[in-house]
């Protein structure tokens, strides 16, 4: 796909937090910065559980823009 951008958007500054993190995603590499926790403790199946219900009662709606804080009904489980 190719993509027609503002030219201010050509005059930006990559994310300096961006860059780190993509340093985190090598393989070998322990990271101990701040703030990212174990993955261990992310509860993947409750997760997953919500997102499955709620795509599938309403859908539509939660796959269209919203505020900020997500989809009320996902938010409320």
């Amino acid at each position: 796909m190719n993509w027609t951008l503002a030219q201010r958007a050509h005059k930006m500054n990559p994310s300096v937090i961006r860059e780190i993190l993509k340093v985190t995603e090598k393989p070998g590499i322990i990271s101990f910065a701040g703030g990212l926790p174990s993955p261990k403790t992310f509860p993947v199946s409750a997760f997953t559980a919500a997102c499955e219900k709620v795509l599938r009662e309403d859908g539509h709606a939660a796959l269209q823009y919203a505020a900020s804080e997500g989809f009320a009904a996902l938010r409320e489980m």
